[in-house]
């Protein structure tokens, strides 16, 4: 039987996880929330709890039998804990087939506006993002190390049922902070499923592969069209020397670029179902 088991089984990968358990496979991982550990045990998947901590015997022995091993909790100040903890006995699976890392096109840095594809060299900023970059070239290397194909998956901005503009715009914290010239790429979640379906079924050793639409765009324009699906009044322009961020969020406009996902098309067949933020929200707001 193949059996998924995913380092960090949150939004992404669950989306993963449900249409694989429909095919049969089984369905493990990691959670750090007791409650949603519950749940995702609800759903008849084997979840452990792991804080990043080593020496935790019954994550070990969960990984018993994985073909497939998804990775998607980001490094912390120490670098990636799985890497860290549980390299060897990754590297003693004989089963696995396919292992794939979820990472970030906020490795490029800023290309202020510039066409990105995977041959560009990262330009990280951050320590949160040169931490990235580490993880990624170790999770290459251990593919390498051991004979099994890894692959890196750069994901732009996720969003889909329960977050979205939509959802934001309902909670009324939905805010359109507007920098001239600011464009970013998003990507539904379904759409990375099918990225990650479309990997496991045409692996390549060491690929990297952007995640992102077809169509880069201001961030005001998508909360300005969620409002319009919605019947209500976007909120007011801020501008974006005027806005109150977090840190996080001040890097986040620091950064200003158009992802190519042209290779996820030629090498992996994979045919976007929301190729652009109106069609994911569209959708979204029809199915609410």
């Amino acid at each position: 039987m193949s059996r998924l088991f995913c380092f960090g089984l949150g939004y992404s990968a669950e989306t993963l996880a449900k249409r694989l358990a429909t095919k049969g496979w089984s369905i493990a991982g990691t959670a750090r929330d007791l409650a949603n550990i519950e749940r995702l045990r609800g759903r008849g998947y084997e979840v452990v709890r792991f804080t990043g901590e080593a020496g935790n015997a019954e994550l070990a022995a969960a990984l018993a039998g994985t073909t497939h091993l998804l990775h998607s909790i980001p490094p912390g100040p120490e670098g990636d804990p799985v890497l860290r903890h549980y390299r060897a006995e990754i590297a003693r699976l004989s089963t696995l087939d396919w292992i794939g890392y979820l990472s970030t096109v906020g490795v490029y840095g800023n290309s202020a506006g510039a066409v990105v594809d995977e041959s560009a060299q990262p330009h990280p900023h951050s320590d949160r993002t040169r931490a990235r970059v580490v993880s990624e070239s170790g999770w290459l290397a251990l593919g390498e190390e051991i004979g099994r194909p890894a692959q890196v998956f750069r994901l732009a901005g996720i969003y889909g049922p329960g977050r979205c503009a939509l959802d934001k715009l309902r909670a009324g914290t939905a805010r359109r902070i507007v920098k001239p010239g600011q464009v970013f790429n998003r990507i539904h979640v379904e759409d990375i499923a099918s990225v990650l379906e479309a990997s496991i079924a045409r692996p390549r050793a060491g690929a990297i592969y952007n995640v992102a639409d077809d169509e880069p765009a201001p961030p005001e324009d998508v909360v300005t069209y969620a409002a319009e699906l919605l019947g209500i009044e976007p909120p007011p322009e801020v501008p974006f020397e005027e806005a109150d961020l977090t840190p996080m969020a001040r890097s986040f406009y620091g950064d200003s670029r158009r992802i190519s996902n042209a290779l996820i098309k030629s090498e992996l067949g994979v045919r976007l179902a929301y190729p652009n933020y109106r069609e994911g929200l569209k959708a979204l707001a029809d199915t609410a």
